[in-house]
């Protein structure tokens, strides 16, 4: 029985990685700060409010929302109740299947979600896009959609959208 020596990374590859893994450890955490400061939203709030916003029905299953957010089903039921005792959203069987439920923003949150998204942009585009610079842009994009690409290869699901570029003028 022989056993294959892993390969390790190189020590370039292990200061690149050990940065990355800072970066999607401290780059939510600034966000939420951000955001609750501002806003009195946390990061899962906003993400769940603005993906609501952004539907042309206003409305997406829970167990959508938990996908998309990454967040276990129980705990955006609890985040959803939060957030309709805050008048943010209501909760409603959808309609084409009442097995499930729909969260449904409100006008309220619409206009939550539109106070928070300038302070949020300014965030990211301090965080990420003024660090990069405008060179960095484009090599980040490159690097992601490859990392994205590698990703799909696993049996770890696709986020809708993910890695789709927007509209021109959007």
């Amino acid at each position: 029985m022989t056993s294959e020596e892993p390969t390790w990374l190189t020590a370039e590859q292990q200061r690149v990685w050990r940065s990355l893994h800072g970066v999607l450890l401290l780059l939510p955490i600034a966000l939420d700060r951000q955001l609750q400061q501002d806003s009195e939203l946390s990061l899962l709030e906003y993400y769940v409010l603005a993906g609501l916003s952004e539907d042309p029905t206003g409305a997406a299953r829970l167990s959508d929302v938990a996908f998309l957010t990454n967040a276990e089903l129980s705990r955006v039921s609890h985040l959803a109740a939060r957030l309709e005792k805050r008048g943010l959203l209501v909760r409603r069987p959808d309609p084409a299947d009442g097995r499930y439920t729909n969260a449904v923003i409100t006008e309220e949150g619409r206009d939550l979600v539109r106070r928070a998204a300038p302070g949020h942009v300014a965030t990211v585009r301090k965080l990420i896009f003024d660090a990069l610079g405008e060179a960095g842009v484009p090599e980040l994009g490159r690097a992601m959609d490859r990392i994205g690409t590698a990703l799909s290869e696993t049996d770890v699901p696709r986020i809708p959208g993910a890695g789709r570029r927007p509209p021109p003028g959007s």
